[in-house]
């Protein structure tokens, strides 16, 4: 800033209580950000960790070394959010504070349930707790005291979800075991967990429990939203949910089983049915995942769904999965008796066609989130009635194979849309023309994975010519015609694009990592500084040269990259060891921010440093050996190849 004479005068120089002041507006990454740009930030970013209100690390996966210094005591910190990927029990006492009020804390697997009963030791004022994959590795365990300890100790819980297993618990201990929880709580998620066990957690408050299991007052008076995943969604249980919660407005069950469903292990319309017992739900998922054994739901049929339907009026969104024997009269129920709805999710519909769709505009509906995914029978003129919704901001027609340019067409009439995915569809690049340019001028999210028929010309039609686009998600995915010329017109387009998936394109090689990594995306960001995701994985022509461009300190905001750890083991771990904040996979998993993480760090990076927010990390140091090891890796590289 500048004074009357015109001299400039450094940020620096305001008083530390102004600095401190500006600094808690931010959130943890900017202000580690802004700590390594000089000696005064990072004074007072240091000070600044003794008194911030939240502490959210989910990008990365940190070391009790590196989280020492951040989390100092602190009575002021009340939200505390940390990928434990690299933790265990020795993190305990540094990552529970006795002030927080919410616990999120994420990828527990080194834990074992210590981590529970501390917790119900220390917080005593949680009012959120989120765990996930406590105890999975082998050698850890958890035992129902642990779980006895948090639920009688954090006494003000409102919101607990629980992604882990906890089937494994003696059922006869269960019931006294949650008999301990908070009233106050009414949300509840649990990872996994066995039917039969909340039939019987929930038999109490209908007073047919026996005396052996009977503890007393009903099992979560106060419950609003439960979600489940369990290993059968049977008549028995839901029935227990509908008659025992009655306070329920969001229910979201999902099984997975392993054999096919005996009728007394299964839902049928009678199930079903209770469901219209929840006078006050607003929001019902019902899912049979197909993960480990090819099923459905055979024993509802479009009854089943009329006689739900009678009872529940005020649904605003409901998402139904693998309902094999319902056909367009049940879904097209759903449509004109829940006239607030505004969410429709189906997966595995495999009788549902065009007709679901054909008289919407009769309805009062304002849909503004449909997922109509592998829906075999669907077609363009399904698309085309689904478009008269100009509400319609999430719109997901993957894998419904019989879709071509002509849906295409309908969708560019959608103004508000936000995220579009048509995997595997028939489409081709003249139809994607039609996007252009009012939808892609205000698209958020593309996806065109496994749409066997685009080629490098997607790219020219998509993007050439626009000047002003938001698009942050590009999905390029199994596109057998997609080459490195299409990448290089893509960054020409200058699109600021966070993630990038082009996994399993044979013709992507070296050129497109060299381009990608000198991309400007504006005038005002460096170079490759959009890119936070980005997806190679078994792309034919990358070589060893990619891994030089993949180094510092190119795509300085990376974060997930998937590669072919078969194309150099060697390379690939070095590259991991030279940036340690970068998860790098080369098995073929899927890559990204889960739903817990959608934050957009508003940081930026010169184009000759290491990333700030790792250079804070380090103390502003930057070890030579990585570098030797990246070296020694690229020349073993040359000789194998």
């Amino acid at each position: 800033m500048a004074d009357e004479n015109g001299s400039v005068e450094s940020l620096d120089r305001l008083p530390s209580a102004v600095l401190a002041t500006i600094m808690t507006k931010l959130d943890l990454p900017s202000i580690c950000s802004i700590a390594s740009t000089c000696t005064t930030f990072h004074s007072c970013a240091s000070q600044l960790h003794n008194f911030l209100p939240s502490f959210h690390l989910l990008e990365i996966s940190p070391t009790v070394e590196f989280l020492r210094p951040l989390l100092p005591p602190n009575p002021f910190l009340r939200s505390l959010k940390v990928d434990c990927g690299q933790l265990d029990d020795s993190a305990i006492q540094l990552l529970l504070k006795p002030s927080l009020h919410e616990l999120y804390l994420h990828n527990c697997a080194d834990f074992s349930g210590k981590l529970l009963s501390e917790i119900g030791g220390c917080c005593k004022d949680l009012r959120s707790l989120y765990l996930s994959s406590v105890a999975e590795k082998r050698g850890r365990a958890i035992h129902i005291a642990d779980l006895e300890e948090l639920l009688s100790g954090c006494t003000r819980l409102e919101a607990l979800t629980l992604m882990f297993d906890v089937s494994f618990f003696l059922r006869q201990n269960f019931a006294r075991v949650w008999a301990m929880a908070s009233e106050k709580l009414t949300s509840l998620e649990i990872g996994c967990i066995y039917s039969v066990t909340i039939t019987e957690l929930l038999s109490q408050n209908l007073g047919i429990s026996n005396s052996m299991n009977h503890v007393g007052p009903s099992m979560w008076p106060n419950i609003e939203k439960l979600c489940l995943s369990v290993d059968y969604i049977t008549d028995a249980m839901v029935g227990a949910i509908s008659k025992g919660l009655v306070s329920l407005t969001h229910l979201e069950l999902q099984d997975a089983p392993i054999i096919e469903p005996r009728f007394s292990f299964d839902l049928t319309n009678v199930g079903l049915q209770q469901i219209k017992h929840l006078s006050k739900l607003k929001h019902l998922s019902l899912v049979r995942s197909q993960e480990f054994f090819v099923t459905y739901f055979r024993r509802v049929n479009d009854l089943g769904i009329l006689l739900m339907a009678d009872g529940c009026a005020d649904l605003e969104s409901i998402c139904l999965g693998g309902f094999c024997r319902v056909t367009d009269t049940g879904f097209r129920t759903l449509l004109h008796t829940f006239s607030n709805l505004n969410k429709l999710r189906v997966f595995h519909g495999i009788q549902l066609t065009h007709l679901v769709f054909h008289d919407i505009s009769a309805t009062s509906l304002s849909l503004k989130h449909v997922s109509l995914r592998w829906c075999s029978l669907l077609t363009n003129d399904a698309v085309k009635n689904l478009s008269l919704n100009k509400d319609l901001s999430f719109l997901d027609l993957r894998d419904c194979r019989s879709l071509r340019d002509e849906a295409l067409q309908a969708i560019s009439t959608i103004p508000k849309l936000k995220t579009l995915l048509l995997d595997g569809s028939d489409i081709s690049d003249a139809g994607l023309s039609h996007l252009k340019p009012m939808i892609m001028s205000s698209l958020v999210s593309l996806s065109v994975r496994g749409c066997k028929k685009l080629t490098d010309k997607s790219i020219t039609v998509l993007f050439d010519g626009l000047s002003k686009i938001e698009l942050q998600e590009l999905d390029l995915s199994n596109l057998p015609y997609l080459s490195d010329a299409a990448v290089l017109q893509l960054t020409r387009s200058r699109i600021a694009i966070s993630e990038l998936r082009m996994r399993q394109c044979p013709l992507i090689g070296d050129i497109s990592v060299m381009a990608l990594a000198s991309m400007q995306a504006n005038e005002d960001q460096r170079h490759g500084s959009s890119l936070r995701l980005l997806d190679l994985y078994n792309c034919g022509g990358l070589t060893q040269l990619s891994f030089k461009w993949l180094k510092n300190p190119y795509f300085p905001r990376l974060r997930w990259l998937g590669v072919t750890g078969s194309l150099n083991r060697d390379l690939v771990d070095a590259l991991a060891r030279s940036r340690p904040f970068l998860h790098v996979a080369c098995h073929g998993e899927e890559l990204g921010a889960d739903h817990w993480d959608n934050s957009d760090i508003l940081y930026m990076h010169h184009y000759d440093e290491v990333d700030e927010f790792e250079q804070w990390l380090f103390d502003g140091e930057v070890e030579d050996d990585e570098d030797d090891d990246m070296a020694d890796a690229e020349n073993d590289g040359e000789l194998i190849l």
